[in-house]
């Protein structure tokens, strides 16, 4: 089992930046996959970053189309923490952002067992 806590998000005026940072339970963090998703309102959860588990190496993977070099994911297992730092914030970007987890690794949600409760990031124009 894994409880992830998702903190981090709020209220940015467009082309500003959030760290959204997401905080893992559990002794065998390095062994887990970690994702963000995203739910805009009104439409489907979508994929935007994930790393794979660190004894497969740890590569990072993100949507090309949603993240278009402005969002970096990265972990700190020292501190079983997920963080996905956002810059140039556009209001297309407002979301409820959603941390995830699972031994195996994906790019769906279906992929991913283990859900944080998910943190609101609104952009303003």
């Amino acid at each position: 089992q894994v409880q992830l806590v998702e903190s981090g998000g709020g209220l940015v005026q467009a082309g500003g930046s959030l760290r959204l940072s997401c905080a893992a339970s559990g002794r065998t963090f390095g062994r887990y996959a970690m994702g963000w998703f995203r739910r805009a309102p009104g439409k489907e959860r979508e994929f935007v970053a994930a790393m794979r588990p660190i004894i497969w190496g740890g590569a990072s993977i993100s949507d090309a189309d949603v993240v278009k070099g402005r969002f970096t994911i990265s972990r700190d297992n020292a501190k079983n923490t997920v963080y996905l730092q956002m810059n140039r914030l556009k209001p297309g970007d407002t979301a409820v952002y959603y941390c995830a987890a699972d031994s195996s690794f994906g790019t769906s949600y279906k992929d991913y067992s283990y859900w944080g409760q998910g943190t609101q990031v609104t952009v303003s124009s």
